[in-house]
């Protein structure tokens, strides 16, 4: 999840409007299919305390700026991809957990409660807790939320798609990466929107290798949506990550040809949100909730990789 301000910028968002439009002039009206649509925020409990023996993020103490993810990216020493080894491998094993526990009659708020509990007993922080001021330990995004759902008192219905998008700081280091999760009796849409988003993400990580245009992967993402007829939700993107949470490379989901290229030590998440309607979101009155205009479901699924020598390796691989 990318909290950027930089793809905020007037001229940036004009080009998205007008892509939606272009793209959904040329389409038939979408099968929607049905699910349970996320109108308003529910009831967030108060912050989860964390032990004063974990090690903090500087944003723990005093609140943090957007990143604008411009700048030169972080080359990773043959140390510092070990320690994002570890952390990566730390936060999958977790989402792999939280995954489980998520379940119809469970609320977004136990699933935090769950991460948060997992990652303390690891020793690790909750990435999310205090970034810009977020106020949970992991984002629940359900059906018609694109990103960053705050978890709530809402309780997880069947027939409900939900993604877990968990971070962890360990050793001094980020690992980030999130994942869909089938409610119980799920729609045929629902799960091809998922099954989708998820190949989606596949095919975008085959593209990455030293020497490669970072643009690449927003080119693929774009085609393989096109051709599922599914719209890419430009405003989410990939990030660059290691001892910062968010910062350069910006990887953009949707065609482009932004400069950059992948180099050996660079580190990186691939994260391309999907939707069944339209592209475009809104943010809800909680100032975090993105929720799609058309109530349309969106899937989103997120891996941190390296750029090596000889290609590109998944570091969100559960131990």
């Amino acid at each position: 999840m990318l909290f950027s301000s930089t793809l905020l910028k007037q001229g940036l968002q004009t080009w998205r409007t007008n892509w939606c439009r272009m793209f959904f002039g040329r389409r038939k009206t979408p099968d929607l299919g049905t699910c349970n649509i996320i109108t308003e925020v529910g009831n967030v409990s108060p912050e989860r305390a964390v032990p004063e023996h974990i090690v903090k993020p500087p944003y723990y103490y005093v609140r943090n700026s957007p990143s604008t993810g411009e700048g030169q990216p972080e080359i990773k020493t043959r140390e510092q991809i070990t320690g994002m080894r570890e952390s990566c491998r730390l936060a999958a094993t977790i989402l792999n957990s939280a995954c489980s526990f998520a379940k119809a009659g469970v609320t977004t708020d136990e699933i935090d409660g769950f991460v948060h509990e997992e990652t303390i007993k690891a020793n690790a922080y909750p990435s999310p807790l205090r970034y810009l001021g977020f106020p949970k330990s992991v984002c629940t995004s359900v059906n018609n939320v694109a990103c960053h759902g705050i978890p709530d008192d809402r309780k997880l219905l069947d027939g409900d798609i939900v993604n877990i998008d968990i971070t962890v700081f360990f050793n001094g280091y980020h690992g980030d990466c999130s994942r869909m999760v089938l409610v119980g009796n799920v729609d045929e849409r629902g799960k091809y929107l998922v099954e989708c988003t998820e190949q989606c993400l596949a095919e975008a990580i085959l593209c990455c290798g030293p020497g490669q245009p970072i643009c690449v992967i927003g080119k693929s993402i774009d085609k393989y949506a096109k051709r599922k007829k599914l719209s890419v939700m430009p405003a989410f993107a990939g990030h660059g990550i290691g001892s910062y949470f968010h910062g350069p490379p910006n990887i953009l989901h949707f065609d482009n040809d932004f400069p950059g290229v992948m180099i050996p030590g660079m580190t990186f998440t691939i994260e391309p949100v999907l939707s069944l309607g339209t592209c475009e979101a809104e943010i809800l009155e909680d100032a975090w909730t993105a929720v799609s205009t058309d109530n349309a479901r969106s899937a989103q699924f997120e891996h941190t990789v390296l750029i090596t020598d000889e290609g590109c390796e998944v570091l969100t691989v559960a131990s």
